[in-house]
């Protein structure tokens, strides 16, 4: 992995731990939204750009937005206190499940493009996207054509559940509205 990925991954674990230790919950929200964010531009390096549009859309844009609106509606309590005590055991919990992962995940790594990476495992059916997703669908690029096309079913699937849950916010923020 290079600078900026590593660099990302610091800025995300960061964030994701201040998210955790903020006390006052206006701050939480900023700083998890910075989190999606961090984690949109990761996914946008690692050349995954659906999956970086769905954690902005919905991380970074629409879960931010509703955590604000539930604070602006409800009673925020005073806090003299930025962070929250800490819990060592539970750092130290923490702490060792990540150096755990880590040390899992880490070695096993491939470079962004690498030719030995799993998608790969299977050349035949990943040369087939590549070589014939225009022809088979109109669409040029590969990843939107696996998505549309070939895996139509499972993509009209996830977005009805993501339509099912928008409509869901909407009648929430409507009756709020209207109460």
């Amino acid at each position: 992995m290079s600078l900026v990925a590593y660099t990302l991954a610091v800025f995300i674990l960061l964030t994701a731990i201040a998210t955790a230790l903020f006390r006052d919950v206006l701050s939480a929200i900023v700083v998890f939204g910075a989190y999606s964010l961090g984690m949109a531009i990761l996914y946008t390096y690692l050349l995954a750009p659906d999956v970086a549009m769905t954690e902005a859309a919905i991380g970074a844009g629409v879960t931010t937005i509703l955590l604000l609106l539930t604070i602006a509606r409800t009673s925020r309590p005073p806090t003299d206190q930025l962070f929250e005590r800490i819990n060592v055991p539970a750092v130290v919990v923490v702490s060792g499940f990540v150096l755990v992962m880590l040390a899992t995940v880490l070695p096993d790594m491939y470079e962004v493009g690498s030719q030995t990476a799993p998608a790969w495992a299977n050349e035949e059916v990943t040369q087939y996207y590549i070589q014939n997703a225009y022809d088979d669908t109109g669409v040029q690029n590969a990843v939107t054509a696996v998505l549309a096309s070939y895996r139509g079913f499972d993509t009209f699937g996830e977005a009805v559940v993501v339509f099912a849950a928008g409509i869901a916010v909407l009648l929430v923020l409507k009756r709020e509205v209207f109460v």
